[in-house]
């Protein structure tokens, strides 16, 4: 039962037969048959058929919600068992925003301290796809935005409040200024990250807040992108106050606080919402509430 439950957990995943079957490590008229025999003994169609997957029926949506339950807490236990039998290890996998990369070695590097068994994978990602990659079991935990839109069912964790920085050039528009106010950002032709990325929505909200509109003369979904921009002087940009800490900015482009208003929000480590937690997601919690303190700093 639980490699059918992992077949359409795949098949979820890839939305194609093919490619769910290579991700299994099976054929695919193994997967064909494995996913009809999960629906013969659920007795009812699971899935939508034609020449191409054409997506999941109503009972296969609530059977998939069941398999997410199943097969996570079947993952739990083992964990917990091996945990029993030795050190701490295996691999935790985490999805972050782009714009909380930079910190993320300030969560890592203090738990592989307390557990060197341990391996990690990161990878970057939108709000909406951590809470999508969580859903589906496809990472164990998440760093994104907790309070700003809707996060779905899962467990947060606070780590710190993401304030704004104004990144231009001494000689530029305002760059002699201690702070700026949203109303004068406005004012700036910005490189900001592109509108599906949930930093830019705030970014946008803010000035709109005030009666302005951002004007981008670039865009771009990297903020290696703007950086490297910003870096040559000639550009600006909004960026979280901690990431521009992070980079370690020239002489030639000076980080300034944007008030009035001030902007904030809480950014938190997501984990699902599973009880008990696995061993590894357990100490990455109890790592995360550690260093949160140094973290508001």
């Amino acid at each position: 039962m639980l490699d059918k439950l992992e077949l359409l957990l795949a098949l979820a995943k890839e939305r194609h037969f093919g490619r769910a079957a290579e991700a299994c490590g099976v054929t695919q008229p193994t997967m064909s048959t494995g996913l009809k025999q999960l629906e013969e003994i659920l007795g009812v169609m699971l899935v939508q058929r034609g020449s191409r997957f054409q997506g999941f029926t109503p009972e296969g949506e609530r059977a998939l919600d069941w398999a997410r339950r199943i097969v996570g807490d079947a993952r739990a236990m083992r964990q917990e068992i091996n945990s029993l039998k030795d050190k701490l290890s295996g691999e935790i996998r985490i999805a972050a925003i782009p714009t909380v990369l930079g910190m993320v070695a300030a969560l890592t590097t203090p738990f592989r301290a307390k557990h060197p068994e341990v391996r990690f994978r990161i990878q970057s990602t939108t709000s909406s796809e951590v809470l999508g990659l969580l859903e589906n079991l496809e990472v164990d935990a998440g760093l994104t935005y907790i309070e700003n839109e809707p996060i779905g069912k899962v467990r947060t964790i606070p780590l710190f409040n993401e304030s704004y920085r104004l990144l231009t050039a001494p000689d530029a528009m305002f760059g002699d200024r201690e702070s700026v106010t949203w109303t004068e950002v406005g004012q700036v032709p910005l490189c900001l990250l592109t509108p599906d990325m949930q930093n830019r929505r705030i970014i946008d909200r803010a000035l709109r807040s005030v009666g302005a509109e951002a004007t981008p003369t670039l865009t771009s979904n990297s903020l290696l992108v703007l950086y490297t921009h910003v870096k040559t002087g000639r550009w600006a940009s909004v960026m979280p106050a901690k990431l521009a800490e992070t980079l370690g900015l020239s002489d030639k482009v000076r980080s300034i606080p944007i008030t009035d208003p001030e902007v904030n929000y809480s950014i938190g480590l997501v984990i699902p919402q599973r009880d008990p937690m696995t061993p590894l997601i357990a100490a990455l919690v109890n790592v995360a509430r550690e260093v949160a303190p140094t973290l508001q700093a």
